[in-house]
């Protein structure tokens, strides 16, 4: 393992590894452990007890974080039409067809951070699968970017939107917000968070559903959260 340096350290001593902690206290403690010159992302990660192998263990989804993620998401839409005017009005950063298969293909595009597709442009999306699925970009039902309704998808995503899937490893990591949020609205954020992954418990999960949750700034250490006490 790497090792870590002095501010890490000095940090993670205020962090007792063998403690479960109270959300509240949790959140408190990971502003005070962030020691970045930037405002850190505060991300949530969370063991689940499925098995992600599994076609019906998944757990997929997206919801609408209260206070978003202090993070401008850039959204491209693949729409014709109409759909594409609504989509322009809707305040999309960029809006296009087929014409963007070879920019992304062969001029390695990637200014944006989300796609959004109408049902009828995923065949053209679906070319790009190569390029798009290793970067976690490509459009999806379940997380509401395969969709006729472009503009409630720009809407959500710019009220503040995230996506949230397991890993191969069953964890899911998911954005809470900037440590200058303060404890109440990253609280509220993570609380919505947790209540749309309990919601989203599959049927063929077995045991204990949340093996284990932390939360951690960009660079500091994480603070575990007492599972227990975090209900849906």
């Amino acid at each position: 393992m790497a090792k870590r340096g002095k501010k890490y350290r000095e940090k993670a001593a205020l962090v007792d590894r063998a403690m479960l902690y109270d959300t509240t206290d949790a959140i408190d403690l990971v502003q005070k452990v962030s020691f970045a010159k930037f405002d850190e992302t505060v991300e949530a990660h969370i063991r689940l007890g499925v098995d992600s192998r599994h076609a019906d263990q998944q757990v997929r989804g997206a919801v609408v974080l209260p206070h978003g993620t202090g993070k401008k998401q850039r959204i491209l839409v693949f729409a014709k039409g109409d759909k594409a005017k609504e989509a322009e009005d809707a305040g999309a950063d960029f809006v296009g067809a087929d014409e963007l298969v070879p920019k992304i293909q062969n001029e390695n595009w990637f200014d944006y951070d989300i796609i959004v597709a109408t049902p009828d442009m995923m065949g053209v999306v679906g070319r790009l699968g190569r390029v798009l699925g290793p970067k976690g970009l490509m459009p999806n039902p379940k997380s509401g970017t395969v969709t006729m309704d472009i503009k409630k998808a720009v809407d959500d995503i710019k009220a503040g939107k995230v996506e949230y899937r397991l890993d191969k490893t069953n964890i899911i990591h998911v954005p809470l917000g900037k440590v200058s949020f303060g404890t109440q609205k990253l609280e509220e954020n993570f609380d919505t968070l947790m209540g749309a992954i309990i919601k989203a418990k599959p049927s063929a999960a077995k045991g204990q559903y949340l093996r284990s949750v932390s939360v951690s700034p960009t660079m500091g250490p994480g603070v575990k959260i007492n599972t227990a006490k975090i209900s849906g």
